[in-house]
């Protein structure tokens, strides 16, 4: 099994990819301070706050902790797979897993498998922050499980990211893997979506309906007796399990080596899901390491080992998805809360990578997609990039629970004093306070986590570019805009509220590249200029993302020179050039960085 947590496969390398290494003095060790006799993975109350311990212990860093969630009471249940795929994917036969992804696997060493996992569940019944309490047993169940986890051992991190799929539309989503995957991929990670809701199987959308032939002997109601969910916590539960107990090529993570660690994520709906398994079910269980919860859950107890971390937007704050006694909790031992300012519960990205999989089976786009008619009364879906931190909080959470590193605390989006409490903002209307990227403290666009209009617009938050005027005030040089964003990001790095993979992350240049669009679209550049910029844009992007910095550098810096020569709209070449020094300028500081801290 390659070294682990976090995962860059070395310790330099891992403090680096947690922002930690020099900036912070953090080891992935275990320090004397990170844990009293059988105290929690985070450490007992009144140790040292927000993850400040001291240096490594003399010999080096020491063995990662091996896992207590044991499981032991949690049934095995049985796997039948890999599924077959009986049609190419895409066709209208749905002979293939519903969503399966676009995402190019096999480049990456990656491989995608569905699973069904069948046997009997316990319905549970819960109230509060209690344990729950049974309600029956013996409940027969089938349901599947998707799998995308490297083809390789040696790519293999040790550790699986187990995703309860979100059912709000009536089908099965899954967000976290939309933000993340790319993350995931590059360092390592299993993911597994679980199907454990009546709506995501039994809707007239949900997987039976979708393809009888594929998915007809799914179940999670035990033939229609059990229709109020009470099923899905401890099928999620034996799910987890049948994964936990992988072995041979035919079990879930095929020749992988059995994860060391199962990290849970949920995003909105299955957050709220999830807090609940957390409080009510999780106690008895006891199959999960941690828990990661995106864009929402409620009020969490206080007295379980199991850590949580929760990541809400500047949205889940505003629009009270987040609630606000689960948002008064204060971080501990075991629970740290981040709020990404300007960011918003579903945004730019996630749509943008689910609406061509919700075309292709559900056979429609998801509101705010591009080209699609606007609805909402600002124009929808943040750009900031909060799957950046989300990135980050899964790294922390694995640093955690492998050795008691406590992830670092981050300032709350600040709220004004009014009754009701209002997101606090400044003179554009950006919201102050919270994990602030670059692209909220640098802003080319106004980003909230709020909106109005029909359907998700309160979800969907609102994006609206500055004007050429407001952006020659703010900048009146590229090179003050690009300052900002260097002088930001590495500060978020060092605060290891992003990774220092972030260079890696396509976000960067997908920007770039849809502000060219914009002005080759209003006549602000030629198509042909626009060709030329995107070519040099596509060869940069390529070198970034494999991680060779210096050739994306030298395409941006050739890209930058072509718009300056190019463009005459003033207004477009100086929005052009902006983010193209600011890029160059990025990688080339934190290559800088990398080399100093490498002495």
């Amino acid at each position: 099994m390659p070294a682990l947590l976090p995962p860059l496969r070395n310790v330099r390398g891992s403090l680096l990819a947690l922002g930690l290494a020099g900036a912070l003095a953090i080891p992935l060790c275990a320090p004397a301070s990170a844990t009293g006799p059988g105290g929690p993975p985070g450490g007992p109350p009144g140790g040292p706050p927000g993850g400040s311990h001291g240096g490594p212990p003399a010999g080096g860093p020491a063995a990662p902790r091996p896992s207590t969630a044991t499981g032991e009471n949690v049934a095995n249940p049985l796997l039948t797979g890999p599924i077959a795929n009986t049609s190419p994917v895409g066709s209208p036969k749905h002979g293939y897993p519903f969503l399966a992804t676009d995402v190019d696997l096999r480049s990456a060493g990656y491989v995608e498998q569905e699973f069904f996992v069948s046997g009997t569940a316990t319905s549970y019944a819960t109230r509060g922050t209690d344990t729950a309490t049974v309600v029956s047993t013996g409940n027969p169940y089938r349901t599947r499980l998707v799998v995308r986890r490297p083809a390789d051992a040696r790519a293999f991190n040790g550790v699986v990211i187990a995703e309860w799929y979100n059912v709000s539309n009536q089908w099965d989503q899954e967000v976290d893997w939309f933000q993340s995957h790319e993350h995931l991929i590059r360092e390592g990670y299993a993911w597994v979506g679980v199907s454990a809701q009546r709506a995501g199987v039994h809707s007239a959308t949900g997987l039976k309906a979708w393809s009888p032939a594929r998915y007809g002997t799914l179940d999670v109601t035990a033939g229609g007796t059990v229709d109020d969910d009470s099923l899905s916590y401890d099928i999620f539960s034996q799910a987890v399990k049948a994964v936990r107990g992988s072995t041979g090529k035919t079990g879930p993570l095929g020749g992988l080596p059995r994860p060391r660690y199962v990290i849970a994520t949920g995003h909105s709906q299955s957050a709220g899901r999830l807090a609940n398994y957390y409080n009510a079910v999780q106690p008895l269980a006891n199959v999960l390491d941690a828990v990661v919860l995106h864009g929402g859950g409620g009020v969490l107890r206080t007295d379980l080992p199991t850590p949580v971390f929760r990541v809400n937007s500047e949205g889940d704050v505003s629009g009270g998805i987040l609630p606000a006694a689960a948002r008064a909790q204060a971080d501990s031992a075991i629970l740290r809360s981040w709020e990404v300012a300007g960011a918003s519960h579903g945004d730019w990205k996630l749509i943008r990578d689910y609406g061509p999989l919700r075309k292709r089976d559900v056979g429609s786009y998801p509101g705010g997609y591009p080209g699609e008619p606007q609805t909402c009364a600002l124009p929808s879906l943040s750009r900031i990039p909060q799957h950046m931190v989300q990135n980050a909080a899964y790294d922390h959470t694995l640093a955690w629970i492998a050795h008691g590193v406590l992830p670092p605390a981050a300032p709350k989006i600040q709220m004004t004093d009014a009754a009701p409490p209002a997101i606090a903002r400044d003179s554009l209307g950006l919201a102050l306070g919270g994990i602030r990227l670059a692209q909220q403290e640098a802003p080319l666009r106004i980003n909230t986590g709020t909106n109005t209009g029909p359907g998700f617009c309160f979800l969907d938050g609102s994006s609206l570019p500055l004007t050429g005027a407001q952006l020659a005030q703010l900048y009146p040089a590229t090179r003050s805009y690009a300052d900002k964003v260097v002088a930001t990001t590495l500060a978020d790095v060092g605060a290891g509220y992003i990774s220092r993979s972030f260079t890696r992350d396509p976000a960067w240049y997908s920007d770039i590249r849809d502000l060219i669009g914009e002005y080759v679209a209003s006549g602000a550049v030629t198509e042909a200029v626009g060709a030329t910029l995107q070519d040099r844009l596509r060869h940069a992007e390529r070198a970034g993302l494999a991680g060779d910095e210096p050739p994306a550098i030298a395409h941006l810096r050739q890209l930058a020179e072509r718009a300056g020569k190019q463009i005459k709209d003033a207004t477009a070449r100086d929005g052009v050039l902006r983010v193209t020094q600011a890029l160059a300028d990025l990688l080339t500081e934190a290559r800088k960085l990398d080399q100093h801290k490498g002495h």
